[in-house]
C-alpha cells in the first residue's frame, strides 16, 4: 500500500501484487484498444453519455471527445503498467503520477465492479463472505478479492496523496 514520503507517494508491491496489477492493467489496455462497443455495459460505464435524455447530442459530443478520453485512459493504464516492476518492488509517484494511477484504478474498479455486480463496498463484503462460504477457491472469490485489493490500493493512494 502507499505511504507519503516527502513529496512522493511510495508503494511497495510483492511479486503477487505486481502480477495482479499488471494483469488488471493489461485487461484494461486490451478493452480500451479495441473498437468501443457502447452496447457493452462496461464500455457504457467507462464512457457514459453526457446527455442521457438526448442520445443524438450525446453521440455528437462523443464523436468529438471520445478519442481523447480513450487515449487518456490508455495512457493512465500504460503508466501503471510501466511503473510496476513485474518482480515486485517500489513505486514512487509524484502528485501527477498518483492522480493518473487513481484514475486508472477507478476505471479498473468500475469495469470489474460492473462485471461482478458490485454496487458498493457493503455489497463487496457480503458477496465475498458468501462466495468464500460456498467455494473458497472459486473464480468468483478470486475476482472479488482483486476488486477488494484495488479498492484498498486506491484508498491508500488517495490518503497518501491528500495526507
Amino acid at each position: 500500500m502507499f505511504k507519503r514520503e516527502g513529496d512522493v507517494c511510495v508503494g511497495r508491491f510483492d511479486q503477487a501484487e505486481a502480477a495482479v496489477l499488471q494483469q488488471v492493467m493489461v485487461e484494461m489496455v486490451t478493452l480500451l484498444s479495441e473498437r468501443l462497443d457502447h452496447a457493452d455495459p462496461v464500455v457504457a460505464r467507462l464512457f457514459p453519455d453526457v446527455y442521457r435524455d438526448d442520445p443524438d447530442v450525446s453521440a455528437d459530443l462523443r464523436r468529438y471527445t471520445e478519442a481523447d478520453l480513450k487515449a487518456a485512459k490508455l495512457d493512465q493504464a500504460g503508466e501503471m503498467l510501466a511503473a510496476v516492476p513485474p518482480e515486485g518492488g517500489e513505486v514512487r509517484l509524484d502528485d501527477e503520477g498518483a492522480e493518473a494511477w487513481l484514475r486508472a484504478l477507478t476505471d479498473a474498479r468500475l469495469a470489474l465492479g460492473l462485471q461482478l455486480g458490485i454496487r458498493d463496498d457493503t455489497d463487496l463484503v457480503e458477496e465475498l463472505d458468501e462466495a468464500v462460504a460456498r467455494d473458497p477457491i472459486s473464480v468468483r472469490v478470486a475476482q472479488l478479492s482483486v476488486y477488494a485489493y484495488l479498492s484498498q490500493l486506491q484508498e491508500s493512494l488517495l490518503e497518501a496523496l491528500t495526507g
